[in-house]
């Protein structure tokens, strides 16, 4: 293996799991000591759909499909020794994929191991098992299509020989390594691990074997991982559910108190702006049996980061942490172009927000724009919003006369989104918007620009007449909801 390539021999790496293995835990897991972090499986196909975005306010890299969900998230922290893994069934696709995070992790891993419907129905996961041939296709693909070391994942097959055969077959297509779960696939954690088989795959290779599924039973202390690789004539080890019950299993100096674990995983998912039900959901499984004390109870009751906070105490590290990203995220703005027009498709862009501080208390870029539209016989501005999952935020595109304008900053309500569309508008079209100082352009009688109008009147509310069209894209909320009432199941790893 050449210099500067990730080692699979004698490491402790963090297991792929569906819904754990986002940047905070595998971040947390590089803390306490493990030497590889596998993400959890990404699909091939939605990872297709995704674009590479530089997040230079939470110093990242992004991989956001095209309803603006971030599918993959890592960071520089990580760069060297993370390992993306993937579900697929199709050889082109898979290099397409591994093509696209190739400069931003260490390996690519392959899913091969998965029991659950939702991969083996579409060929992938433990399907592949018994399709070698397609297991050969996908794997000689990806060595010889991209720079950085490929490995896979699979589970036992129901006799030693073809077990054996399979993963002889499996090195001969130029892997780096190899995990092993050790157990069939129709098999759960409640079942035995096949010491035999896991042994005899040791043997007969040479790539290291990474041994996988002892968390149960052989595996409860750090102590404990180095007889587990031994019991399974391993190189090296891939912990799962005693990671994500207790992640400083990884510390060579013994565990930490549940508690300091929680709070230093809500501290990294705070930094990089983890979904609040994904946090959730991960403090729930570390919780386990203490689901239902109070903080248990307290933690499940909580739908934001900032409640998790509470509820974890560390308010004040929250808002020290969102005032220092805000401050990012002004700084980056004011260095930016503002008035600069770029046109996304048919879409007239600008970098602008809407700064309230920047009007009188009655006026509003949407008042003006209305009453110009009014004035040029036209049809009420029409204005589309879209709200990002990751963070909550609202972009506006408004319409007016069938051509279309957005400001491409996200705002933090529905009314400065819409107010921001607004001032996009006025500028490409050149129309006065009602700042302070702005000569008196006639469009808003005088009465409202020297605030004699409605007493109480706040941005937007005038402009209630004009059509709206709302599509809210929260679906991955709703779906991380219903992941959250399933708390108590425990997540697969892949």
């Amino acid at each position: 293996m050449a210099a500067g390539r990730l080692s699979f021999s004698n490491i402790t790496a963090l297991a792929p799991m569906v819904r754990i293995g986002t940047l905070p835990m595998r971040l947390l897991a590089l803390d306490y000591g493990a030497d590889v972090v596998y993400c959890e499986e990404l699909i091939d196909i939605k990872m297709a759909k995704c674009h590479r975005v530089v997040n230079e306010v939470l110093q990242t890299v992004d991989f956001v499909g095209p309803d603006e969900r971030v599918m993959f998230r890592t960071c520089e922290r990580e760069k060297d020794r993370v390992v993306f893994q993937m579900g697929t069934a199709d050889p082109d696709r898979a290099l397409i994929v591994a093509r696209l995070v190739e400069h931003d992790v260490a390996a690519v891993d392959v899913n091969m191991g998965c029991p659950k419907e939702y991969s083996t129905k579409g060929g992938m996961g433990a399907a592949l098992l018994s399709d070698p041939d397609k297991i050969e296709e996908i794997l000689k693909k990806l060595v010889a299509g991209v720079s950085i070391p490929v490995t896979c994942k699979i589970r036992i097959l129901p006799s030693l020989e073809e077990t054996v055969r399979l993963v002889q077959r499996i090195e001969k297509t130029g892997v780096a390594a190899v995990a092993v779960h050790g157990r069939l696939k129709e098999e759960r954690p409640r079942h035995p691990l096949h010491l035999r088989h896991m042994q005899a795959v040791a043997r007969a290779v040479s790539i290291p074997v990474i041994a996988n599924g002892g968390s149960l039973d052989l595996v409860k202390t750090n102590m404990d991982i180095e007889d587990f690789r031994k019991a399974a004539g391993a190189s090296s080890v891939m912990l799962a559910r005693a990671a994500m019950w207790n992640a400083s299993v990884f510390r060579d100096r013994g565990p930490l108190p549940l508690e300091t674990v929680m709070e230093d995983y809500l501290k990294h998912a705070i930094r990089y702006n983890n979904h609040a039900f994904n946090t959730k959901y991960c403090l729930c499984q570390m919780l386990r049996e203490k689901v239902e004390s109070p903080l248990g109870k307290q933690v499940q009751a909580a739908q934001s980061s900032a409640e998790l906070s509470e509820a974890l105490g560390l308010q004040e590290f929250y808002q020290q942490t969102q005032d220092q990203l805000q401050a990012k995220r002004d700084a980056l703005q004011t260095s930016s172009q503002p008035e600069t027009l770029v046109m996304d498709g048919d879409v007239a862009t600008m970098a602008v927000r809407f700064e309230r501080r920047e009007y009188p208390p009655h006026i509003t870029p949407k008042m003006f724009l209305l009453e110009w539209s009014r004035k040029e016989k036209l049809q009420q501005p029409l204005y589309e919003m879209v709200q990002r999952s990751e963070d909550r935020s609202f972009q506006s595109t408004v319409t007016v006369e069938a051509k279309r304008y957005r400001s491409t900053l996200w705002e933090k309500s529905k009314k400065f989104a819409e107010q921001a569309a607004a001032v996009v508008c006025l500028r490409v079209l050149g129309v006065p918007e009602g700042r302070i100082g702005e000569e008196y352009s006639g469009l808003v009688c005088k009465r409202k620009r020297e605030g004699e109008g409605k007493p109480n009147g706040t941005a937007g509310e005038e402009e209630e007449g004009s059509n709206k069209r709302h599509v809210f894209e929260t679906q991955q909320e709703t779906d991380d909801k219903k992941k959250n009432g399933e708390r108590h199941k425990q997540p697969m790893t892949s």
